[in-house]
């Protein structure tokens, strides 16, 4: 929390500098010439607009003293009664909300180098909006004195504790943390642990079914995060789905690495990882290919292991599953407003030769994405109130923070998000080959969800382009997760498909809308490259491969 305020203080600082020289020295910032309004008019209209505003919510404060109603709010930070009951604190939020809309506006008004310098502008303009709420803080928080005057003072007390509690964890709370246990009611889904080394180990689940499919499926999961996020509870398990339907799944467990696993570089993880649990799965199976997916990171390793192998002359999976991936990275969503050339520069000499990259810095940067809902949210109900989170797997989950060793990162930092290198044919070197993604001619199901900031769906599409099979594309509603873990049995949330498109919006315009989740199509996808039934196999490996223990495993629940 205290570096969140620092940077909140820090931004505010170097804000109004930067308005200050935009607003003196517009003409050396940017050309002008190709816009609508000389930015310095621009930025003149929304000062005067700004002013008049302000003066207009004055005279409702003064008019409310009189027993005027107070204008509807529609923002959910301020939605408690308490916040309409005083004009004092009505006036505190409506005069936020102008302030911040104000803020928003300029961002987009002033100058900038370039596109990428007007989005972090605009980003960091929000992240200083979001911290300045007045919902944030005691003293302009109508609903923190409402509740401390109810609990006699109990719920001030409370916080503390809480706030102590998540000093000591490192992060903020956002479920209750005693309602869930990896292997007691999340990652649950029977299996064994058939093959480890030091960086993975390889789930393979038991059968549901009598019969299964000839080819196994084989999933790489991001390693930025642990993979129970596919094996939540029973209910909204991926992993139990895809075996409910007679697929034999083989599942990477990446290890959270410590300080002895912080010398792994990129090359380790497509060697040690990617490509060992396929070779595994193939031999255990006894299957000509297997079928692979890969979510988020998991997704870019896979396609880059597979592009190792294609260099190498092997031919190890059947068709190929990405779940929101970037392997194009042109636009690589928001996490692009953290890297640039310097900080991946700082990085590299700092732990570019080993160390690690902390679970609690990566949690606080994705958080920090959507502020409001992933930190402030919390900050005002477990803090100001003194509640405590409810119980959400998906939340505990996110909570649950993996390490990653110095040379990945940085290496995947420079090559992909900054370089974009990986999309052009033969230009990285991985594993001693050069990677063209265009070897990679097996079918591919390239799914990206609507609403994610971390894969824009656009982004998501351009892999199409780059592959050399044919692609089939499907869009779901929400975002980078939520999107994903959409079990048909729930109901909720649409897809959308379409097959013939020429490009991204070309796609969108002529899409059809499903209802109700999109992994019943995928299913019926992967069916068409899955191979015949045959028995299901009576125990887990094989003789090379035997069952060291059962899932979830030790390295999933290894801490930060």
């Amino acid at each position: 929390m205290q570096n969140l305020f620092q940077a909140g203080q820090a931004f505010a600082q170097g804000f109004i500098q930067f308005m200050q020289q935009a607003q003196a020295a517009p003409a050396a910032l940017t050309p002008l010439a190709s816009l609508a309004l000389p930015r310095t008019d621009a930025i003149a209209i929304l000062q005067n607009e700004f002013a008049a505003r302000h003066a207009a919510l004055w005279q409702d404060m003064l008019q409310q003293g009189k027993g005027a109603a107070p204008a509807e709010v529609t923002d959910k930070r301020f939605a408690a009664p308490a916040w309409a009951e005083s004009p004092y604190f009505d006036y505190l939020r409506r005069a936020y909300l102008l302030n911040a809309d104000f803020i928003t506006r300029l961002a987009e008004a002033v100058p900038a180098e370039d596109e990428a310098a007007r989005g972090r502008l605009k980003f960091f303009s929000r992240q200083f909006v979001d911290a300045m709420s007045p919902s944030n803080f005691a003293a302009t928080n109508p609903e923190f004195i409402k509740t401390a005057l109810a609990t006699e003072g109990a719920s001030i007390t409370a916080g503390i504790q809480n706030l102590l509690a998540d000093l000591g964890k490192g992060r903020i709370s956002m479920s209750d943390d005693e309602a869930f246990e990896v292997g007691r009611n999340l990652a649950v889904t029977p299996g064994q642990v058939i093959f480890e080394n030091d960086l993975i180990q390889l789930i393979q689940y038991d059968p549901a079914t009598a019969k299964v499919r000839e080819r196994p499926l084989v999933i790489v999961p991001p390693c930025i995060n642990k993979y129970y996020i596919l094996d939540l509870q029973p209910e909204n398990s991926f992993v139990r789905h895809a075996v409910e339907q007679g697929i034999t799944v083989f599942l990477v467990s990446w290890r959270n690495p410590q300080a002895e696993q912080g010398h792994f570089g990129w090359d380790d993880y497509l060697e040690l990882g990617a490509l060992k649990a396929l070779e595994v799965a193939q031999a255990v199976s006894k299957a000509d290919k297997v079928n692979a997916l890969g979510f988020c990171i998991g997704g870019t390793i896979l396609a880059a292991a597979l592009s190792v192998a294609k260099a190498r002359g092997a031919d190890p999976v059947a068709s190929l599953t990405l779940l929101t991936s970037l392997l194009d990275f042109s636009d690589g969503g928001e996490v692009v407003n953290y890297i640039d050339a310097a900080s991946v520069a700082a990085r590299e000499a700092a732990i570019g030769r080993g160390g690690l990259v902390r679970g609690a810095e990566l949690s606080l940067a994705f958080s920090s994405l959507r502020a409001n809902d992933l930190v402030w949210n919390y900050v005002v109900d477990n803090y100001l109130k003194g509640g405590k989170p409810s119980a959400f797997d998906l939340l505990y989950w996110n909570g649950d923070g993996t390490n990653l060793p110095g040379p990945f990162a940085v290496w995947y930092l420079r090559r992909l998000y900054l370089e974009n290198a990986l999309r052009e044919p033969d230009r990285l070197a991985m594993c001693g080959v050069t990677a063209d993604l265009r070897r990679l001619d097996m079918p591919a199901y390239i799914y990206a969800s609507r609403e994610d900031h971390i894969v824009p769906w656009r982004s998501a599409y351009l892999s199409r382009g780059l592959l050399g099979g044919e692609t089939t594309f499907v869009m779901g509603a929400s975002g980078h997760i939520a999107g994903v873990i959409n079990p048909p049995a729930k109901g909720k949330r649409s897809h959308w498909r379409n097959e013939t498109a020429v490009d991204a919006e070309d796609w969108l315009a002529g899409a059809t809308e499903y209802k109700g989740s999109w992994w019943p199509n995928w299913i019926e996808w992967l069916g068409r490259f899955s191979g015949a039934q045959r028995a299901a196999p009576k125990r887990a490996g094989n003789r090379r491969y035997k069952p060291i223990e059962a899932a979830p495993g030790r390295y999933v629940k290894e801490k930060a």
